[in-house]
């Protein structure tokens, strides 16, 4: 291990405000390797990753599976004998799974369900007008590779949008070194109601997903996290599609006092950081003696150092404040995706919590509870963003259309005041299209 994480204390929140920005959201750049390997993988030199990222999407857009096989070789050293896995192997592999981690999925996924089913929508009506909820036809879902394999992200992205009515629910991850997906993958895509399964990751699966090629059909949203590449290609697709929200590192705020148990605090901590080495892990206390200990043993703790080499020192840290109100204020300018509340009534803080992607209150509410098993979305705003954003839901799946069916009483009664705003806003055609509304509707009436 080169080194150990050194955990600094902050005795005051200016002090820790000073340096960090509430407004953090960035994309990280790539070492000059990677650049390089990405470069080569294009056909051209590339300054940036956005760069890179944007000319695998031109790519995808122009040649279809050619560019995304092509890309996958070069960037993932993969090729699968064809993109799309095929239902007599999923079915093998999803069977292949142990009846321990069966039963885990089972479990996770009913709670998921009920949950969400909670979030289902209705027709919303006012007289004439109405909002009327209308599933999405097909929505992708990326489930990442890399470190880990994400059986949770299946079941968060794929059970709501199967509980939306979504009519295809299209999935792709990249395969391992021999073009295989793991098991308990396999079984929660298929628990799940997942449609498809394409073998593809990174920039050019999102690319596909968004402009279809000759394999992998064009959707109409794409959700789940994945790395620097994936988030630069859901940006830069936006608009092409929707997505669900640009997922940067993961983040923990604590706010506690000195009732907490500080060896709960450093394993909830850590288990951040164990997402990303550039994880956020932050205490907010009023009691400096817990801000100690807590910076102390996370320095300290086996799982959290496993990657300190890469970990940025500033992104876990212990911050005293003088008040756990202020604790709460802090945690709505940082708007954090994790925030527990580990204090002796947290029922007092509660209500004035603004701002966090998923609160779990209590020591018996850690974040991983949320990752896995409670029941809410794990697809939550980072970077800021739960400023505006909310966890994933049933809600994200559905579009919403507008219908007005206006009677002749109303129509009379409201067009005049329809024609002296188009007089206002100058727009002669409108306010014509309303005059004609009333000469007919008079007409009608003296008739």
């Amino acid at each position: 291990m080169s080194r150990r994480l050194q955990i600094p204390v902050f005795s005051s929140a200016a002090e820790w405000t000073a340096q960090v920005p509430a407004r953090r959201f960035n994309v990280p750049e790539i070492p000059p390797a990677q650049l390089d390997a990405l470069s080569a993988a294009v056909g051209r030199p590339v300054s940036s990753a956005a760069e890179g990222v944007a000319e695998i999407v031109r790519q995808v857009a122009v040649e279809g599976d050619t560019a995304v096989i092509g890309l996958t070789a070069a960037l993932d050293g993969a090729r699968p004998e064809t993109l799309e896995l095929g239902r007599t192997e999923w079915e093998a592999g999803a069977d292949s799974l142990g009846v321990e981690a069966r039963s885990a999925i089972d479990a996770a996924a009913a709670r998921i369900e009920a949950f969400h089913a909670l979030q289902l929508p209705r027709v919303l009506s006012l007289g004439e007008l109405e909002l009327r909820p209308e599933p999405l036809r097909r929505v992708g879902i990326y489930v990442p590779g890399g470190r880990a394999r994400y059986p949770s992200t299946v079941l968060m992205n794929a059970i709501p949008a199967r509980l939306a009515g979504v009519g295809e629910v299209v999935m792709v991850t990249p395969p391992d070194a021999e073009g295989r997906i793991t098991p308990a993958v396999l079984y929660a895509a298929r628990l799940a109601g997942v449609s498809r399964i394409f073998k593809v990751g990174g920039a050019q699966a999102v690319a596909a997903l968004a402009y279809g090629t000759q394999t992998i059909p064009a959707v109409d949203k794409i959700t789940g996290p994945g790395n620097t590449f994936v988030v630069l290609a859901k940006r830069a697709v936006y608009g092409i599609v929707d997505i669900d929200g640009l997922a940067g590192p993961s983040e923990i705020l604590v706010i506690a006092d000195d009732s907490a148990n500080p060896t709960q605090i450093v394993a909830d901590l850590a288990s951040q950081l164990e997402h990303d080495p550039v994880a956020w892990a932050v205490l907010l206390t009023d009691s400096a003696e817990l801000a100690a200990t807590v910076a102390s043993e996370l320095s300290a703790d086996q799982l959290a150092n496993r990657f300190s080499a890469e970990v940025a020192d500033l992104r876990a840290a212990a911050v005293v404040v003088e008040s756990l109100d202020q604790a709460v204020e802090l945690a709505a300018d940082f708007a954090p995706e994790h925030l527990e509340l580990l204090v002796r009534d947290p029922d007092r803080l509660l209500p004035s919590v603004r701002c966090a992607g998923m609160v779990f209150v209590g020591a018996e509410s850690p974040v991983p509870m949320g990752d896995y098993v409670a029941g809410s979305n794990h697809t939550l705003p980072t970077g800021g963003a739960a400023r505006f954003n909310s966890p994933l839901g049933v809600y994200d799946f559905y579009r919403w259309t507008s219908v007005v069916r206006l009677t002749p009483g109303t129509a009379a009664a409201v067009a005049p005041v329809g024609i002296e705003l188009a007089k206002i806003e100058g727009l002669v055609a409108h306010q014509r299209s309303l005059e004609v509304l009333m000469e007919r509707l008079t007409a009608e009436e003296a008739g």
